[in-house]
């Protein structure tokens, strides 16, 4: 047994581990944390930030309602660990618009009715925008027709693909999709 397994296996389940520094820059804004370096990055949001638009839903990565944006890329915040996110630009639902002027997207979400209880929205519309993001980048979906084409048909099918990792518990989904397609279309949703 090496020495860092003997230290591991003499450690009492209520020992912490080491805190580790850290600087993220979060909607804009550098912030200095120190965190347990198995934090994930949306506790580091929700309980050290206070930020608590992000969600926690299974905490598995399989509803979505953490969905943050990193570096301009939709991340299921419960998944990544904190520490690895040092230099990144993380986005939260917070960081996208307020309430006097609102993100395009949070704007359809209304105008729409996009929500019914609001508890996966934050995950839905930060999804939303880094969705509509790849699809300028013409990266396919599982839906895509032509996966070699420059530009993506967005089609209800294909919004529907690409926001599949998105559960909306209410069901709200035909007002979700009408959303995002009045933003992708450039005018009123």
């Amino acid at each position: 047994m090496s020495d860092s397994d003997r230290g591991a296996a003499g450690r009492s389940q209520g020992e912490m581990a080491p805190l580790s520094a850290i600087t993220l820059s979060v909607n804009d804004q550098v912030r200095r944390l120190e965190v347990d370096p198995r934090t994930s990055l949306l506790d580091a949001l929700r309980e050290h930030l206070r930020l608590t638009g992000t969600k926690k839903g299974c905490d598995h990565g399989q509803c979505g309602a953490c969905t943050v944006l990193i570096n301009g890329r939709r991340v299921n915040s419960c998944l990544t660990l904190a520490v690895m996110h040092e230099g990144d630009e993380v986005v939260t639902i917070e960081g996208l618009g307020d309430p006097d002027d609102l993100h395009p997207m949070q704007r359809a979400f209304v105008d729409c009715d996009g929500f019914q209880c609001g508890y996966c929205t934050p995950g839905q519309i930060c999804s939303a925008v880094g969705m509509l993001t790849e699809v300028e980048a013409a990266w396919p979906s599982h839906a895509t027709a032509d996966v070699a084409a420059s530009r993506i048909a967005l089609s209800d099918e294909e919004i529907r693909e690409r926001m599949s990792g998105n559960i909306c518990r209410c069901a709200a989904y035909p007002n979700i999709v009408a959303a995002i397609r009045g933003v992708a279309e450039g005018g009123p949703a």
